[in-house]
């Protein structure tokens, strides 16, 4: 699932993926697998194309209601 959520990042912004690769440092075939969820693909890079594209990635706690990104850890508190 997350291959199309990528996918509809990416053309939502109107970005095709040589374009988008090239900002990641990584091939467009790579990319590609990543779409296609034929190659697993790290929280980090799927938070570099979200930025890229102008989403950020919340977390909700389903009991509470809290939400957070990424960004709002500390390194602490991992």
């Amino acid at each position: 699932m997350i291959g199309k959520v990528l996918k509809y990042m990416r053309n939502n912004k109107k970005l095709k993926q040589n374009e988008i690769a090239k900002l990641i440092n990584t091939k467009q075939n790579t990319l590609s697998r990543y779409e296609t969820e034929t190659t697993d693909i790290n929280f980090e890079t799927i938070e570099k194309i979200a930025t890229l594209c102008d989403y950020s990635i919340y977390f909700k706690n389903n009991i509470t209601g809290e939400t957070f990104t990424a960004k709002d850890l500390d390194r602490k508190d991992i």
